[in-house]
């Protein structure tokens, strides 16, 4: 990452770091899969998701019980211009997203979405988080099948009927095409990387997050 991106990002700490800002508490999904686990023959399952920096929505979904993996990358976009710097003009389709690998014995479909949208990152800022702006910020549920696609939509709508934000939902719910990695420093950045100073004033209080928003899907230590 070069100079200007490091200032760019930097400059979002502020706004970044003061707490999502929520009317009512933030509810479970009404609309779920939960019956649906892995002895059902479901196996590991995957979702995408995109939510700003990717560093960020890859740390705090590292700390979900349940989870098994987490690759950042892109999607929205095409191969040829899958790399970061590409995508860094925002010119590519392409979202910073994450490719989360969970057992659905353990947490379900839903509850990821519950983590997302309440610790991963501001549901309602248009195409940036922050002061990260471009749409490859965008808020994202790339799904999969028609199931999650039904999920998404209607926690959304839950969401917003229930005034859990003060501004609407933007989230977009669009079919997965693709989803391609990150290149290799990119993956596992934060805990490679604890004493960056956007680690830690941006991602870190995300993480610090999950044990006080959603404690029950948090990993035990």
């Amino acid at each position: 990452m070069n100079t200007s991106q490091n200032l760019r990002r930097l400059a979002g700490l502020l706004l970044l770091c003061v707490p999502l800002s929520m009317a009512v508490q933030f509810p479970d999904p009404a609309v779920d899969n939960k019956h649906l686990g892995s002895g059902l023959g479901r196996g590991k399952q995957t979702a995408v998701l995109a939510g700003g920096c990717f560093w960020c929505v890859e740390a705090v979904f590292q700390q979900i019980e349940g989870v098994e993996k987490v690759v950042s990358g892109y999607s929205g976009g095409d191969a040829a211009s899958a790399h970061y710097e590409i995508v860094s003009t925002g010119q590519t389709g392409h979202a910073e997203s994450v490719q989360v690998t969970y057992d659905p014995a353990k947490i379900s479909y839903g509850q990821l979405l519950k983590v997302f949208f309440s610790v991963a990152h501001d549901p309602t800022q248009l195409n940036r988080q922050g002061h990260d702006v471009g749409t490859q910020y965008r808020s994202a549920i790339f799904y999969s099948n028609p199931e999650q696609k039904r999920i998404a939509e209607a926690y959304i709508g839950q969401l917003d009927r229930a005034g859990v934000f003060h501004s609407p939902i933007v989230t977009q719910v669009v079919e997965l095409k693709a989803f391609y990695p990150a290149e290799e420093h990119h993956q596992n950045f934060c805990r490679r990387n604890p004493s960056n100073p956007y680690v830690v004033n941006v991602a870190m209080p995300k993480v610090e997050k999950v044990s006080k928003e959603v404690p029950e899907l948090a990993k035990q230590k």
